[in-house]
């Protein structure tokens, strides 16, 4: 995509995510950029961040998903877009990965499978990302909806070749 086209669309991304905050009464400062192609971050400061980030990023995650909705309608075409608030998703992200780092330890020490409580579809992929390359252990979803859960267990072991 052409660098103005970029630019246009990151300026949309802004304009209809500032809309949508001034009609909240929420005063904030908005900085988008792309990651790679059709993904881009959206970095929001403000003096409410637990207003925007909400019970367990509840609020935060439902403003993403309007957002993405709403550039839909107004471009076409779906846009993948991070919101984040005050680094929340950055110190989320920390957090998920020192949980996980001290269940790995604990899989591989027991033998036993470890079911992570619920986290969201974005933090699931943290995990799995994290997990796709380690010797020992690997990671794998089960449930559907709110019930989805991501399971750390050892590693099959693969059988010699003959």
């Amino acid at each position: 995509m052409a660098k103005t086209k970029i630019k246009k669309l990151e300026a949309e991304m802004e304009t209809t995510l500032k809309d949508l905050l001034d009609r909240l009464q929420v005063a904030s400062t908005i900085e988008v950029t792309e990651t790679e192609p059709d993904n881009y971050k959206v970095n929001v400061q403000t003096e409410e961040t637990g207003l925007l980030i909400g019970y367990h990023g509840e609020t935060i995650n439902s403003i993403q998903l309007i957002l993405g909705v709403m550039l839909y309608k107004k471009l076409g075409k779906w846009i993948r877009v991070v919101l984040d608030v005050g680094d929340y998703r950055k110190m989320r992200e920390d957090s998920i990965k020192e949980m996980v780092n001290r269940i790995v330890a604990e899989v591989e020490s027991s033998g036993q499978p470890v079911n992570l409580p619920f986290l969201t579809p974005l933090e699931r992929r943290i995990v799995h990302m994290m997990l796709a390359d380690h010797p020992k252990v690997s990671s794998q979803s089960q449930g559907e909806g709110r019930d989805r859960r991501v399971m750390i267990k050892l590693r099959e072991a693969v059988p010699a070749e003959k």
